[in-house]
């Protein structure tokens, strides 16, 4: 087995068509991430959850930072598990004849690059499992310039940590014990954070809520879906505190040809939604129309696993 294989990333991201970076990992555009960083868990997770992504969030995390603004980027993976002799033997030949010089995590953090998060399943290990602490953690700061970690197990140096600025480091417990005893198993392949799944390339979306990884191949329909969400958030409030309509038409689906209409215009002409002109609601429009919404029935009902044939 090798480590951080191009081969195998591009053979577990098969829905991926476009740009990758140079490791094989899907590169979705910085437009993506840096318009994701505007917007809320809630906006973020319909998409996912109607295509039957359904274990890509873990809420039991705490984090460095305060995440008013989430944490954003593309991740990168890592796979530790308890020392066995013959595995750690084996394993460390693997890591050193690939550049291996020091430390896993330190390896890891050497090839970080702007925009990565380290998404690194500790196996829950706090004692003696602390990944990262203040030096790593400055690294992180200093490749990535907005990144951060999501660590399924633990940290160290949190006073240290804090003062660093730009980044944020997501993680299940602090301890002051060196890190001992592990092998790590896994670079860049999948990887799991409590109950939800990771692959190499996936947007990490970590807030105040927990951490959703967002399988890059539905990126750039997630955040315009999200964006379509927000923007008709902010008319609805902004209806809803005028006492045009209650929140029960608001929050129907679909929307009425008056209230769509009432929503164009707002639209076309509100200082909060100039940022957003990039959006399309023809399939909105044609919900309205219609007077069914498919999409919203799938979101509430939730959706079917594809049998070995559809794959």
């Amino acid at each position: 087995m090798r480590f951080n294989c191009k081969e195998d990333i591009i053979q577990i991201t098969p829905l991926w068509t476009g740009e990758r970076l140079s490791d094989g990992r899907p590169y979705v555009p910085a437009d993506v991430l840096n318009r994701l960083r505007n917007l809320t868990i809630e906006e973020v997770w319909k998409v996912g959850w109607i295509k039957n992504y359904n274990y890509q969030f873990e809420r039991e995390l705490r984090s460095t930072h305060d995440p008013k603004i989430p944490l954003v980027g593309r991740a990168v993976t890592s796979v530790y598990v308890p020392i066995r002799e013959d595995l750690e033997i084996a394993m460390k030949r693997q890591a050193k004849e690939q550049g291996m010089i020091q430390s896993y995590n330190q390896w890891v953090v050497d090839n970080l690059i702007e925009d990565d998060v380290i998404v690194a399943d500790m196996y829950d290990k706090i004692k003696e499992g602390t990944l990262l602490g203040g030096n790593l953690s400055t690294a992180i700061a200093s490749k990535t310039k907005r990144g951060g970690a999501v660590v399924w197990g633990g940290i160290r140096d949190l006073a240290q940590i804090q003062g660093i600025q730009g980044i944020n480091l997501f993680y299940r417990a602090i301890d002051p014990t060196p890190l001992r005893e592990y092998v790590m198993v896994g670079y860049n392949t999948p990887c799991r954070i409590g109950h939800a799944i990771c692959l190499p390339g996936d947007v990490v979306y970590g807030c105040q809520s927990g951490v959703y990884f967002i399988p890059a191949h539905l990126a750039e329909e997630v955040v315009n879906d999200a964006e379509r969400v927000h923007v008709k958030d902010m008319f609805g409030f902004q209806r809803v505190r005028e006492g045009r309509y209650n929140a029960a038409i608001v929050d129907s689906f679909p929307w009425s040809m008056e209230i769509f209409e009432d929503f164009m215009e707002w639209f076309k002409t509100d200082e909060q939604a100039k940022a957003y002109q990039h959006l399309d609601w023809s399939k909105d429009l044609a919900e309205t129309v219609s007077g069914v919404s498919e999409e919203h029935e799938r979101y509430i009902a939730g959706s079917v696993m594809k049998g070995i044939d559809e794959v």
